[in-house]
């Protein structure tokens, strides 16, 4: 004879119910893929893990939503995962708003199906917590959403800003310079360089212009065409120069490849006034090779070694070292590594007290495989 207590309990229903939800998760999730790539525009590029994002948690969260007797309201209460697909869809997808809510839409329509084809039904208290989970998740996706197209936009204009400084020193030189000059050859020369450098600074205000409604995230837009970047780098070390007689140095060979001119322009800059303003008034010495199909410039400076601490965030952006020699506010390198990385390239720093510091931007030499399709060549 055998007592009650020796058959296994059977679990409550409320538990019954929770792991019949959660045995839907993989179907949920699989249908949901299914229906976003084919439905969603831009979903079909992305990679599974990508496109997944947040969603396992997110229907976990409802799961326990769904059963009686769970403190969880809805999907989205004390949780940030809504906010957090909304942060990685900016980040690395080339959404719209629209995208988002209807990826929402869409894992709602598919829990409802894939529920009825396992024969459970969904009373009105379930749909109540659906649609709150749906709806606020919605909110609180497009509300990191929208914030995270706003920083962007708001760092690419920073960027802009601070990079009209380089032009306009050169302008206020070369004024300075004309009323110094009774050479007329002198003069003609100073004056193309203002005018040159005036362009500079109309094309960076409608840059500027743009990126205030830019949409696509953090990628910066490039203008890929085929030039040899030494006359580039010559051009940028001269501006020096003029300003300061035989400060930059440059060195190297012709390397033609396809890259954005602009933005390696002001990617240069930035690493060589970096270099003036840290550099301890030692020289600066700009290198230019090739090897192994990748174009490699380093920019130099002697001056002190940047602290074992601090290489870690030399990137970050709107990293202010108030104890450097001239603070900044940390969005000129940051710049440079987003230029370096739009190219499928990369930036590093070598830094001691005894080599001094090195810049390295390392890109392909042909770039054009590793750029969106929507960055088009000009001709």
């Amino acid at each position: 004879m055998s007592l009650s207590t020796d058959h296994p309990l059977a679990p409550p229903r409320p538990l019954q119910r929770a792991q019949r939800i959660f045995a839907l998760r993989d179907a949920v999730l699989a249908e949901w893929e299914h229906r976003v790539r084919a439905s969603v525009r831009g979903a079909e590029q992305l990679l599974t893990p990508i496109l997944i994002n947040t969603l396992p948690a997110f229907f976990d969260n409802l799961a326990e939503a769904l059963t009686p007797g769970h403190a969880r309201e809805n999907a989205a209460s004390n949780s940030n995962v809504p906010a957090v697909h909304g942060n990685e869809r900016a980040r690395m997808t080339d959404y719209g708003p629209e995208q988002v809510i209807q990826e929402y839409q869409i894992f709602r329509d598919c829990f409802a199906a894939v529920a009825l084809e396992a024969g459970m039904s969904l009373r009105r208290r379930d749909w109540r917590i659906i649609n709150d989970s749906i709806d606020t998740g919605i909110r609180e996706s497009i509300r990191e959403f929208t914030a995270m197209h706003e920083s962007f936009r708001r760092r690419i204009a920073a960027g802009l800003s601070h990079d009209m400084r380089n032009p306009l020193a050169v302008i206020a030189t070369s004024a300075q310079l004309l009323q110094l000059q009774a050479d007329p050859a002198r003069v003609q020369e100073l004056a193309r360089k203002i005018g040159e450098q005036s362009k500079r600074l109309d094309a960076m205000i409608e840059e500027l212009l743009d990126t205030l409604s830019y949409q696509r995230g953090q990628r910066l837009p490039l203008a890929l065409s085929q030039f040899d970047i030494l006359p580039l780098a010559q051009a940028v070390c001269g501006q020096v120069n003029l300003q300061q007689s035989g400060r930059c140095v440059l060195t190297g060979q012709s390397v033609t490849g396809w890259w954005c001119e602009n933005s390696l322009r002001r990617a240069l800059e930035n690493l060589i006034s970096n270099a003036v303003k840290y550099g301890d008034d030692s020289p600066i010495a700009v290198h230019v090779a090739h090897a192994h199909e990748r174009m490699i410039l380093t920019v130099h400076n002697r001056g002190h070694a940047i602290a074992t601490e601090q290489m870690a965030r030399i990137f970050d952006y709107l990293r202010r070292d108030n104890h450097a020699p001239a603070p900044g506010w940390g969005i000129g390198l940051p710049f440079v590594q987003n230029v370096a990385e739009s190219h499928g390239g990369s930036v590093a720093v070598d830094s001691s007290p005894q080599a001094g510091t090195t810049f390295i931007l390392d890109l392909p030499i042909d770039c054009r495989p590793f750029v969106p399709a929507a960055d088009s060549p000009r001709n």
